[in-house]
Formats: C-alpha cells, sequence, structure tokens
C-alpha cells in the first residue's frame, strides 16, 4: 500500500489530502512511521527521527499513530488479496507478495489481476496499492516500488537482467551501507555493473552473500511464495515510535495481537501447540519466551492466556519496550489427532476451559469452565460476525475504543 498509515489518515480526514502528513511518535524521543508524498519531497522518511522531521519540515502536519485503524485497513485490503489466490506471503502490515499462476484462468493475465485488485482496494477501501508483476518475487518487488503512488509496473518473463540493469545497486536486498561503498570501490555503480563481474570475484569478497548478489543482479530468485497456512508459524509483531512503559498498555496490545493472530489461524484451518511472545527493549536487546501447550489451539483468550503467563519471565514493565510480538507455531490440522505414541495429558474433571488440561481452578467468582466445543462453536459466530460488519464488529470488551 502506499504510504499506508499516512492515507489512512487522509481517508478518514480529507482535509488533510494534499497537504504534508508525518504519522509517527512523539518529538521528544519518536520516530518517522510513515510520511505523505507531499512530506517526503522534503526529506522527511520512515525511520527518521520525529525531531528531524520537524526541522526538514516544520509545516507539516503530525499525526500520532493509530495501530487498531490501520491493523483494520489492512486487514480489508488482505481479504480482497485472498478473492484472487490463497498463495499470499505477508511481508508486513502494508506489503504482501501473491502468486496468481493458478488464478489467470479465472481472472486473467498476472496484469489484468493487478489492474482488478487494484481497483476493488480503491473502490471497497479508498486505498491506493501499487503493484509489480513480473516471475519472481525479487524483481515483483523492485517493479512495485517503481512507479508509486497508485502504479503498476510489469515486467515481462525473460527481460528482467534488461529491467534492473539501470537500477543503482542500492536496490538489490541485501545492499545496505557497507556493502553499497564496497561496491562502488569496485566501480560497480547500477545492478548492471554488478551483472558483469564474475560469480568468482564476488564469492571470494563477499562470501555466499557475494553468489546471492549475483544471482539477483542477473534476476535470479527462486524463492517461492510461502502462505501463512504452510509457514511454520503464524504471528504478529510491532515496532512502536515509542517505547512501552505501561504494563496495561503492553497487555492490551498482546491481547490485540492474539485476537488477530487466533483469526488468521482459524482461516487457514490449522492449530497450533507452541506459543512464542517476543520482547525488545529500547536498547536493541531481543528476547524469546516460549510454552508449549498439551493441545493445539486457534482461540485467542487461550493464546493471550499463554503470553501473559510469559510476561513475568520478561522485563516488560520494567525496561522500556520498542518491540511486542506473539507467534504460533507447530501448526496441525484444524482437526487435531495426537501422534502415535505421543503422551496426552486427561482432563481429571472433564472438560475444561482452555489453558493446559485440568488447570481450570474453582472458587468463589470463577467463571465455570467452557468445554472445547463450545469455545469453537463461539470463535466461528465471531468470525462471521467479523466478515459481515468489520473488526469493529464484536471485540474484547478491553479493545474497545482503542485506536
Amino acid at each position: 500500500m502506499d504510504a499506508f498509515f499516512a492515507s489512512v489518515e487522509m481517508l478518514d480526514n480529507p482535509a488533510l489530502k494534499g497537504k504534508a502528513v508525518i504519522v509517527g511518535g512523539s518529538e521528544r524521543r519518536g520516530v518517522v512511521c510513515a510520511a505523505s508524498y507531499e512530506a517526503r519531497k522534503f526529506g522527511v522518511h520512515s525511520a527518521q527521527p520525529t525531531a528531524a522531521a520537524k526541522r526538514l519540515c516544520p509545516h507539516g502536519i503530525f499525526l500520532p499513530l493509530r495501530m487498531e485503524r490501520y491493523r483494520e485497513a489492512s486487514d480489508r485490503v488482505f481479504e480482497i488479496f485472498h478473492r484472487f489466490t490463497p498463495l499470499i506471503e505477508a511481508l508486513s502490515i502494508d506489503e504482501a507478495f501473491l502468486d496468481v499462476t493458478a488464478s489467470t484462468r479465472l481472472f486473467g493475465s498476472p496484469e489484468a489481476i493487478a489492474k482488478k485488485i487494484k481497483a476493488a482496494v480503491r473502490k471497497e477501501t479508498g486505498l491506493t496499492v501499487s503493484a509489480g508483476v513480473a516471475a519472481s518475487k525479487f524483481v515483483a518487488k523492485i517493479a512495485s516500488d517503481l512507479r508509486k503512488p497508485d502504479g503498476l509496473a510489469i515486467v515481462p518473463r525473460g527481460k528482467e537482467r534488461e529491467f534492473l540493469a539501470p537500477l543503482p545497486v542500492g536496490k538489490l536486498w541485501g545492499v545496505g551501507k557497507v556493502t553499497q561503498a564496497e561496491l562502488h570501490r569496485m566501480g560497480v555503480e547500477t545492478i548492471g555493473d554488478l551483472s558483469r563481474i564474475s560469480v568468482e570475484v564476488l564469492a571470494k569478497r563477499f562470501g555466499k552473500h557475494g553468489v546471492l548478489l549475483h544471482e539477483l543482479s542477473l534476476g535470479i530468485d527462486e524463492r517461492e511464495v510461502v502462505p501463512e497456512q504452510e509457514a511454520r508459524s503464524i504471528g504478529r509483531e510491532e515496532t512502536y515510535p515509542e517505547d512501552l512503559v505501561d504494563m496495561e498498555t503492553i497487555k492490551k496490545e498482546l491481547l490485540s495481537f492474539a485476537t488477530r493472530v487466533a483469526e488468521r489461524i482459524r482461516r487457514h484451518g490449522v492449530k497450533g501447540r507452541t506459543v512464542a511472545l517476543k520482547v525488545k527493549y529500547h536498547d536493541f536487546t531481543l528476547i524469546t519466551r516460549v510454552v508449549k501447550l498439551d493441545h493445539g489451539t486457534d482461540d485467542g483468550g487461550e493464546i493471550y492466556r499463554s503470553v501473559l503467563a510469559l510476561l513475568p519471565k520478561t522485563e516488560a514493565g520494567k525496561r522500556p519496550v520498542r518491540l511486542l510480538g506473539i507467534a504460533v507455531s507447530n501448526l496441525r490440522g484444524g482437526d487435531e489427532v495426537t501422534p502415535p505414541g505421543e503422551p496426552v495429558q486427561l482432563p481429571l474433571f472433564g472438560k475444561t476451559s482452555g489453558g493446559r488440561s485440568g488447570s481450570f481452578t474453582g472458587g468463589k467468582g470463577d467463571a465455570p469452565p467452557v468445554s472445547r466445543e463450545k469455545k469453537e462453536k463461539l470463535n466461528r459466530a465471531v468470525d462471521r460476525i467479523r466478515e459481515k460488519f468489520g473488526k469493529k464488529g464484536i471485540c474484547p470488551a478491553t479493545l474497545i475504543g482503542e485506536e
């Protein structure tokens, strides 16, 4: 999607259209998360300190993040993607690879499909997307970036090298400032320059990375699109423009993540038995805490309770948190059957409310346990309500009004 966060803000407030809109954290220690194309003309870009953006664009309109709103808009766009192909690999909240090879008999050529998707997104959401159509993920990604906003670039099969040749070498994946400086010392300015250097020379200078750079410079990228149901895990994470320090805010974020991860798991008809909590502190120290359940789950409440149990094993709430994430792995078909020979913990007093079997503890004020079958019926009902009325049609009460 084009300047996604800023575009959503302009969609919700048309008075912002045509103005320099910058979305991100506060001036004191925040960073820019998105900038409209009008703001980019002044040198404002993502990951830039907000204070620097204000110096470059003092007349800009600076807005705080509304992640829940952006997630809602993203979900609507991804729902449109799913009408055309189930083979979708999400890179982030606003970017994805789609494999439409098997969709051409239904929807026409890849170019026609891209045009139909762009038209549907604009009509149904008011947002614009830029698309690149190519035979490989790498070339499609490069193409999608070239004609923003609302662009469409087609690279015919066999024309990849010709398309890439004039582009700056910094466009290649894996070419950061250090590698780019080294390549410049070798006389390499464009991707075409790089393609003319032998793979042996590049391998000697950069090791395995040099071999990869050589292949990419020729437009060679054999990686398949990996949809969520084939991925090893399904998750969600967020990097915040301002560090999170309040435990209640952290818990709300995790509840939102758990709810959405569970919905995606159910959409693909799988269940996961391993839940991971990811925390990155303000000093970029990254830690992961994991719990293995004794049964597969696709229930947001159970995933949330699992990560809450992991929170005390972190320093969240004591140290500022820059990133939070939840991932569910060890995915199996929804009608899960325990593999032969694998032990199972049976409930002592019948069906339990979730978590580990038999974990319900009665007591004054406790709700009675809910059977897994009832939970699944409830989750299916929730999914149907959201399909009809959108993500805000029903949600945990704690998240009402959260933006």
